[in-house]
Order: structure tokens, then C-alpha cells, then sequence
């Protein structure tokens, strides 16, 4: 436990009232979850404001409340500590609380649209081999050493943030790799976080229900290369547009990797097929059991920053050419009589998409492709009919189904995503509005040799339908059908 002085001795406040010797024994962002002896964040979200409920937790026992704006009566009991910005504060009181315990750790985040899971899981895996023990952060699950613990944000909150960060240190992790969502950063989730590295694999269409404009985007994940300190490095993929930009401002010791133009981390393709990627790393010439050129890119950034944490070469690069990729990226499945493969994908942007299709098409299947795909409900909108004119143009057929419509209506998500199809596009198309239908749809669809691409959930087991989260796994189903049209 620590005093309220201690707690805010790093952030800075407007005003104080009450006493600040007084000893904490949690903290809370939940109203509901409030305690005797607790600190409240009266944070204003986008869904509720926080500081509709100081009465509420005062009532229930919390004896410290941190808010921007100060009630207009204040109890004797408890202190008020106001700021310009709660969630700003959040993250940095909870490291205090919590000991800082990414100080004591080699922290790597890594951010981008695409890739930040598989890049990630590698890092985590690769470093477990070299002989460390680490900490995952992810949005399919989290670990702590072999440990699982259960994912359900690509970044938890602040809070719970720096329980997990101490959970690690406490289990003697010495390396913790974590996705950084632009969410995240934008909320200041990671505030308080002592980062020794950051890498972006790329930037693309996406989350634009959330950031209004790609500029503002683009800022948020530029801000956290910005805030990286100058002890950290800084990756970036330079062949992307946008890659150098990530570090213009940065303290943080510069590196790049490419596959195209010269970088600190050059590799090349020599063969790419679903056996797996051969490939020339710096000079190195490697076979990788993972496929696709995405992949080549997310292997590019985890042997980067391998290298810039001192690990030997050539033991990363063996190590990482036996791996396998994060749980629902490119996951392949046969059905051996029919010699039908399926292929089961969480890509959910436009760019993943093509990234897969393109990937399919290079391996020169001799039959068709068929695309099971959906967008889910209350998000970015604009992608809708992007995601659907990128599964026409690369597939021979579409299926449009639900992904996880949440709260929006899944018919008219299908509306959404045919809106902008030409007329021989939409020849190509079924809409499936239930998705195991899809998935079976497909199944009885498919020929011998031809690939079905199951996008959008990959590693997923719920559908999300207003406000109720339902089993369901596309790799399950999938699965299923397979053994279905085996007999």
C-alpha cells in the first residue's frame, strides 16, 4: 500500500483537498468494483463520465477520488485530487502503486495496423527459446511465462495494466513484448509504462469509427515513437509510406528494415510458397516454416529487435526459422479426400485482406478461391465496401456474412459492404447472414483444389450480437464441415 501523497508525488494537479497522508488500498476505474480504503478515476469515457458516480463510490468506501472537475460538495472524509486530464494520470498513479514494475523489465511494444500480434507472439516465443523468461501482451491471449492468462482488449486498462506488469516481475519475467493499439495510446493506457523499444510494422485503413481522419491516425501512433526515451530503440519498416515518419521525432535510437530498399535489417525473398518462406536476412539464407510476404515483413521486425537487444544472430534466426505463427494468422486446415484447403485468418482491414488473397494467389492454386468475409458492427464504417471490393477482385467467389455485429443490425453491415460493388463483382456474391450457413455454404461450393478463405476472426471463439458474446470459432466450424464432406 502506499499514501495518496506518494501515489501523485509524479503527476501534476490543479488542487488537493483533504488529507493526503492517508493510505490506499486500491484503485478503481469501475465504479462498481469500489471498496473501503480505494482511489476512484472519475475518468470521462466516450460512454459514461466518471464523476457521476464520486457519491456512489464515496458511499461505498473509497476514501480518494481523482477528478477534473470537483464536486460541489466535498466530504471531510475523503481527498480530491484534481488534474487536467484523469486518464492522462491513470496509468502513471497505478505504476506507482503497483511499484513501477516495467522498470525492472526489458519492455518492447510494437504498433501498427497489421502484423502486431504475430510480431508479438514471435518476439515472446523467440525470447522463451533464447532461454529467458517473458511476458506476452496480445490481443489473442496473454502469458506470463507458460502461464495463460485470458485477452479481452489488445491493451488492458492502465490498471490492470500494472497488476499484469507486477504479476510478471514478481515471476521473475525479464522480458515483456506487447501490442500497442492506437486505442491505447490515444487513452493513455500505456502511461506509466517504461518502454525499452518500439517497433511499427505498417499503417493502413482501419479504425476510423475511433481516430475521424487517417491524419489523426496516423499522429496517435507517431506519438508513441515520440515518447520513447532516448535509452530505447525505435523499428520501423521503411517500406512503408509512412514508416519513416513514425520516427521523426523520436529520441530513441533509430533502425529500419525493409525488403526492398537498403535498411539496417535487409531481407529478401527467395521462395514463398505453403511449405514456408526461404529468405536471405543479412546475407543469411533461412528457411521459415511461415508463409507469405507479411509474414517475411513480421520476421524482419522481431530478428530487428532481437538484434538490438544483443541476442546472438544466428541462434535468433535458427530458432526463429522453426516457428510457427500467432493463433488464427494464416492457419491452414485440409480436407484430405476432397484436397480442398482451408485457410482460417483474423484480417479484418482491407489491407490484411489483399495481403492474404495476394499471399493464396502467388501459391498458384489450380482452383478457385472462395472468401467467407464479414465487418464487425459499431465500427469503422468507411472500410465496409473496401473489404468487399478487395474479396471480388482476388476471389472467384464471395460469401458476405456476419462477423460480430454487435449492436448494429448484420443485414445492414451486408448492405454497407455491397454498396460500392460493381455489377459483375456482385455476380460473384452470396449473402449469408448466419455464419456457420457461410462456412457451410462455402464447404459444398468448394471443388477439389480450390482454397477457402474463412476472414475476419481467426482467433476468435465468440460472435459478439447485441451485447452477448456466443460460442463460436471459424476453425471449429471449418473443421467440422471438412470431416462433413469426408463422408
Amino acid at each position: 500500500m502506499a499514501t495518496i501523497k506518494q501515489l501523485i508525488a509524479t503527476i501534476n494537479t490543479l488542487h488537493i483537498a483533504g488529507n493526503s497522508d492517508t493510505e490506499v488500498s486500491a484503485l478503481i476505474l469501475d465504479s462498481r468494483k469500489a471498496q473501503p480504503g480505494c482511489l476512484f478515476f472519475a475518468q470521462k469515457g466516450t460512454l459514461t463520465d466518471g464523476h457521476k458516480y464520486i457519491d456512489q463510490v464515496i458511499a461505498a468506501g473509497a476514501i480518494a477520488v481523482v477528478c477534473e472537475d470537483l464536486p460541489a460538495t466535498l466530504s471531510e472524509q475523503v481527498s480530491y485530487i484534481q488534474v487536467k486530464e484523469v486518464a492522462a494520470v491513470t496509468g502513471i498513479v497505478a505504476a506507482t502503486f503497483y511499484g513501477n514494475p516495467s522498470r525492472n523489465m526489458t519492455v518492447v511494444g510494437v504498433t501498427g495496423t497489421n502484423g502486431k500480434t504475430t510480431v508479438a507472439t514471435l518476439s515472446y516465443k523467440l525470447f522463451q527459446g533464447l532461454g529467458y523468461h517473458c511476458g506476452l501482451i496480445s490481443t489473442v491471449q496473454n502469458h506470463i511465462g507458460e502461464q495463460v492468462v485470458p485477452a479481452t482488449h489488445t491493451t488492458p486498462d492502465p490498471i490492470s495494466l500494472q497488476a499484469l506488469f507486477r504479476q510478471m516481475a514478481d515471476d521473475g519475467c525479464s522480458h515483456v513484448f506487447m501490442e500497442v493499439s492506437s486505442h491505447a495510446i490515444h487513452q493513455h493506457r500505456i502511461a506509466g509504462i517504461a518502454f525499452d523499444g518500439g517497433l511499427f510494422t505498417n499503417i493502413t485503413h482501419d479504425h476510423l469509427d475511433y481516430h475521424k481522419t487517417f491524419d489523426e491516425y496516423i499522429s496517435v501512433k507517431k506519438s508513441f515513437f515520440d515518447n520513447l526515451p532516448k535509452t530505447a530503440f525505435a523499428i520501423t519498416n521503411v517500406d512503408d509510406k509512412r514508416g519513416m515518419v513514425m520516427l521523426q521525432n523520436t529520441k530513441a535510437t533509430q533502425k529500419t528494415y525493409s525488403l526492398r530498399v537498403p535498411s539496417d535489417f535487409k531481407g529478401k525473398v527467395l521462395e514463398n510458397n505453403l511449405d514456408g518462406l526461404h529468405m536471405t536476412i543479412d546475407k543469411q539464407d533461412v528457411h521459415f516454416r511461415l508463409s507469405g510476404l507479411f509474414n517475411a515483413y513480421n520476421l524482419l521486425a522481431v530478428y530487428g529487435a532481437a538484434v538490438c537487444l544483443g541476442e546472438d544472430k544466428m541462434q535468433v534466426l535458427a530458432l526463429l526459422s522453426n516457428m510457427q505463427g500467432a493463433p488464427g494468422r494464416f492457419e491452414t486446415y485440409r480436407s484430405a479426400h476432397e484436397r480442398i484447403l482451408g485457410i482460417v485468418d483474423y484480417a479484418h482491414t482491407p489491407d490484411a485482406l489483399l495481403n492474404v488473397l495476394a499471399t493464396i494467389k502467388q501459391f498458384g492454386s489450380a482452383g478457385q478461391i472462395i472468401t467467407v468475409i464479414g465487418c464487425g458492427g459499431d465500427r469503422d464504417k468507411t472500410k465496409r465496401p473496401l473489404m468487399a471490393e478487395v474479396a471480388c477482385e482476388h476471389s472467384s467467389k464471395v460469401i458476405l456474412t456476419s462477423d460480430n455485429p454487435r449492436s448494429e443490425d448484420p443485414e445492414a453491415i451486408l448492405n454497407d459492404m455491397e454498396s460500392g460493388l460493381s455489377y459483375s463483382y456482385k455476380k460473384k456474391v452470396l449473402r449469408i447472414t448466419d455464419r456457420r450457413e457461410a462456412i457451410k455454404t462455402a464447404c459444398s461450393l468448394a471443388q477439389p483444389d480450390d482454397v477457402l478463405l474463412i476472414a475476419g476472426k481467426g482467433h476468435e471463439t465468440y460472435q459478439e450480437v447485441k451485447g452477448v458474446r456466443h460460442h463460436f470459432d471459424d476453425k471449429e466450424v471449418l473443421q467440422e464441415m471438412f470431416t462433413l464432406l469426408e463422408k
